[in-house]
């Protein structure tokens, strides 16, 4: 084929933000309890941080046993976005304390949909790409590990499972992803499955 003729292939960045740019496939979820997220004020944002090869993973950080909230859950890094920030910045910031990820390492695909969370949080994720295997080092107080999981494994629909608890007297619902043993469940697991509506990825 004439080098003209040849379709142009795209970095791992330009995929995602030409997905990223698609109408979503179905309306993302909004928070985790309808009576609560109307509360939800505090803007706080997330890193999904994709790392760059041939099957991508994405970062996923355990919150340490005796943390406030969150406690031993998997997480993304991200926290409270600061006086001054935006989601861009505050997600850059947090994994870089979280988890020492330099920020000029991430190139920036674009953001999601806001997700509201019983805590009060207005959680913007934000979606970037990073090198492969990152040298992350977990602060010690907050991090108990980190793991990568593949990206196309987490946006599976067939692993986003519903599960049924009682929460409050009432029976509430939610989204469980489970990779390797490790269980991904609550807010996380509902931000990945709004960005699996989101790409629609293949």
């Amino acid at each position: 084929m004439p080098e003209s003729r040849r379709p142009i292939e795209l970095n791992l960045a330009e995929r995602l933000r030409a997905a990223l740019s698609s109408p979503a496939a179905r309306p993302p979820l909004e928070g985790d309890l309808p009576e609560l997220r109307a509360q939800a004020s505090v803007p706080a944002a997330v890193l999904i941080a994709v790392t760059d090869q041939a099957e991508p993973g994405v970062i996923l950080a355990v919150r340490r046993e005796h943390m406030r909230t969150h406690a031993g859950q998997i997480a993304f890094p991200g926290g409270r976005i600061d006086p001054g920030e935006d989601p861009i910045a505050a997600a850059l910031r947090e994994a870089h304390e979280e988890l020492l990820l330099e920020p000029t390492s991430v190139e920036i695909v674009g953001t999601i949909e806001a997700y509201r969370t019983v805590t009060g949080y207005v959680v913007t994720p934000v979606l970037g790409v990073i090198p492969t295997d990152p040298p992350l080092t977990p602060h010690e107080r907050e991090i108990a590990d980190w793991f990568e999981a593949p990206l196309e494994h987490l946006l599976d629909l067939a692993n986003h499972r519903r599960q049924t608890a009682l929460f409050g007297g009432q029976e509430r619902h939610y989204y469980e992803i489970v990779w390797n043993g490790r269980r991904i469940w609550g807010a996380t697991a509902a931000m990945i499955v709004n960005l699996s509506r989101r790409l629609q990825w293949s």
